[in-house]
């Protein structure tokens, strides 16, 4: 799996510096919302629909006969974040990109580490947070205005993200994730190890070239998301991985088709409120919160019961 992942991470590198030379050399080539839309409601949801899977093998091993439990659980947790993030918006905010940093951090990392000390979970989420300071550090005003997008109208909040941008802490939590990279590389070296740096320089390269949105679709579908897909095919068939392919898209289609279609309803609701790019944008940031939530929980739930 480390090789399969660390050529993974070297294509991912160059392709996300072949898309970055055409973005500088035709500064007119962008990639559409309603594009990352899609890619996120295939390739992104993809990766976390063998949840019910997982339910299925938690509940099994907890002695759990009603799998209906899960699902409600599943479903409620996600209308729940939903329904906090129109209630305090700019809380739900900070909770979800401190959660999702952690998260990607952890499961673009821990592939390459087998301690799961407090000291790596505190490394884990300090090189996932790059995936929140660098858009803001490079498109700070862009970001600002994926926020308001997002139900968030508290002055103070923003008053907080101005000083914080002009007193260049951005670039000093840029450099502590940096640093977080370096110590997870250094720590037990191994060749392979250097997939740490192709996904580190990978993701400061988007995030420099393209805007906030097009750049964490970039990430989470083709670096995240596939990263994780892989590491089921390989579960579900460890001696091949083709027919581990096989088996995950029949296995993942139907949750992907289900997710996708409460999104475009979602979305279809919403447009008659905000206009259709504004409508996209919550669809995919509160949409995701509410599905990641869940699927953290359910994750968690599954290592600590193997332990």
């Amino acid at each position: 799996m480390k090789k399969i992942n660390f050529n993974h991470s070297f294509i991912f590198f160059l392709l996300c510096n072949i898309f970055s030379l055409i973005t500088f050399k035709i500064n007119t080539f962008t990639i559409s919302p309603f594009i990352c839309l899609l890619l996120i409601l295939s390739v992104g949801i993809s990766h976390g629909s063998l949840d019910n899977v997982k339910g299925r093998k938690l509940f099994q091993n907890l002695e759990i006969d009603n799998i209906s439990i899960f699902y409600f659980a599943y479903i409620l947790i996600a209308l729940i974040v939903i329904f906090l993030w129109i209630l305090i918006p700019y809380v739900s905010l900070i909770i979800f990109l401190m959660v999702a940093s952690y998260h990607f951090g952890k499961e673009d990392t821990q592939f390459l580490t087998i301690e799961n000390s407090y000291y790596n979970q505190f490394l884990f989420f300090l090189k996932g947070s790059l995936i929140v300071f660098a858009p803001m550090y490079f498109h700070f005003d862009e970001t600002i205005s994926i926020f308001r997008l997002l139900l968030i109208e508290n002055e103070t909040f923003y008053n907080f993200l101005d000083l914080i941008e002009s007193n260049r802490v951005l670039l000093y939590c840029v450099i502590l994730s940096t640093l977080a990279n370096i110590l997870l590389f250094t720590k037990n070296f191994e060749l392979k190890k250097f997939t740490i740096f192709l996904d580190y320089f990978s993701i400061l390269i988007i995030n420099y070239y393209f805007s906030p949105l097009v750049a964490f679709t970039i990430y989470f579908c083709f670096l995240h998301s596939i990263r994780h897909s892989i590491s089921l095919m390989s579960e579900l068939d460890e001696n091949n991985l083709g027919n581990g392919f096989k088996i995950f898209i029949k296995k993942a289609l139907p949750l992907t088709i289900i997710t996708a279609i409460f999104c475009v309803i979602g979305l279809y609701l919403l447009n008659n409120t905000y206009n259709f790019d504004s409508s996209i944008l919550k669809i995919i940031f509160i949409g995701l919160a509410s599905l990641t939530f869940p699927h953290i929980l359910l994750e968690y739930l599954i290592e600590k019961n193997e332990k």
